[in-house]
């Protein structure tokens, strides 16, 4: 690895995006979303639901308008457990692994995703970190 990265102060910027990430949904801070994510065409996450599954910015903002802002939604809380945030040698890209608890509500419904895998890839463009890639799924065998 390139020895003038500073690793501690890398990860804990990752760390913050992942966050964000999730979060933002609390305060319905949608810049805050948008701002943690690639804004091009190339942006991918699969969801554990197909219909939940983004092909590009644009899908992004969609999704969100149509589901997150509307007043049937409501964050509830979020906990993500054992986080592990990989850099590059280079130092321009990141990749994560963890298990998500996401915490909601629909019309007043729980509407979680807990236990949930995730993982995720960021890259370092115009010295910010971006996620250009997620995938969530449920551990086989749920019933």
């Amino acid at each position: 690895m390139n020895s003038e990265i500073d690793v501690k102060a890398e990860k804990a910027a990752i760390n913050k995006v992942i966050h964000n990430s999730i979060g933002w949904a609390a305060n319905k801070d949608k810049e805050l979303s948008y701002s943690c994510f690639a804004d091009d065409p190339e942006l991918f996450w699969f969801s554990p639901e197909d219909e939940g599954t983004i092909y590009g910015f644009k899908s992004l903002v969609e999704l969100t308008e149509g589901v997150f802002m509307r007043n049937e939604f409501k964050a509830i809380g979020y906990e993500i457990r054992e986080l592990k945030i990989n850099l590059s040698g280079s130092g321009d890209v990141a990749w994560y692994h963890a298990r998500l608890d996401d915490f909601n509500e629909w019309n007043g419904q729980p509407a979680n995703w807990e236990d949930v895998r995730w993982t995720g890839v960021l890259e370092k463009r115009d010295g910010r970190w971006v996620i250009v890639q997620m995938h969530f799924s449920e551990p086989t065998g749920r019933q």
